[in-house]
């Protein structure tokens, strides 16, 4: 099956091969962005190549394709795979040369994207509710750039699952920053809060998203830091992505929200979002 692209060809994956100097591999030095597609059609596509376009910006790397292209290319690969409900994952390095820490003067950009499928089962399980913990937020300081550097992310995670959590939620000087890989919204006395956009955060798509969907439904909302007390006085939390889409947190580092129970802004956003996807296809 067809479902790489990769530097103007396309293939079964087990077959891409990149270069072993290719600086992603080397030193993490690449972007990347995750899109979803549902009846065979993508989710905001515009506003994911709009963001991988900021940080390629951000980052001093050139795109090889303008966007347009690349948006014809994620089109033609998703019509070659033949997947119906599935994502996208799109990453872009400053390409394969000696290793050396500054940018090299010479090398071609490497773009990369996979088509793969999604556990169904597993996405209407989170709808249900997961669990999370919170840890130092301990990255550097430009989390606004989707760049693959994610070890701390990747460490947060695997502590979390380890511990028998889905998630884990970064805490920087007590305030609330976001998810290991999502963004975090509490509901504290009916008004729907989220970080606001900064460097300390990656403003998700998803994220925009339900921004759009609480103002459709007339769920106040407002962009400020929660405080860490803050957090386990919620009445709701959920945690938003393009693969977690709306996923309620029914417990906090063990204390249980809302009666361990999805809550009524949760699962209206939850509706709303739904319907939008529908409207695909």
């Amino acid at each position: 099956m067809v479902d790489t692209f990769l530097n103007g060809d396309y293939y079964n994956g087990a077959e891409a091969r990149v270069s072993i100097e290719d600086r992603g591999f080397l030193f993490g030095d690449g972007i990347y962005e995750v899109i979803r597609f549902y009846h065979g059609s993508f989710f905001e596509l515009g506003q994911h190549l709009s963001r991988l376009a900021r940080s390629a910006r951000k980052t001093y790397l050139d795109l090889p394709n303008s966007l347009e292209q690349i948006d014809s290319i994620c089109h033609e690969l998703l019509k070659k795979s033949g997947i119906k409900e599935g994502k996208l994952y799109l990453q872009v390095t400053r390409g394969a040369a000696p290793r050396t820490h500054e940018f090299p003067v010479q090398s071609e950009p490497t773009i990369m994207m996979k088509i793969s499928k999604v556990d169904e089962e597993e996405q209407k399980k989170k709808k249900k509710g997961v669990s999370a913990i919170t840890v130092p937020d301990d990255r550097w300081s430009n989390c606004d750039i989707k760049s693959l550097n994610l070890l701390p992310n990747v460490l947060a995670k695997q502590k979390a699952r380890s511990q028998g959590y889905y998630e884990a939620i970064f805490v920087f000087s007590e305030k609330i920053t976001e998810g290991a890989s999502s963004n975090v919204f509490a509901v504290l006395d009916g008004v729907l809060v989220t970080a606001p956009e900064c460097n300390r955060i990656l403003s998700g798509i998803t994220r925009n998203v339900v921004l759009e969907l609480a103002s459709q439904v007339g769920i106040p909302w407002e962009e400020k830091f929660v405080s860490n007390d803050d957090l386990y006085r919620a009445s709701e939390l959920f945690i938003t992505s393009t693969v977690d889409e709306i996923t309620p947190i029914l417990s906090i580092d063990g204390q249980t929200l809302n009666g361990s129970a999805v809550g009524k802004v949760s699962a209206k956003i939850q509706n709303r979002f739904q319907q939008k996807v529908s409207q695909l296809g």
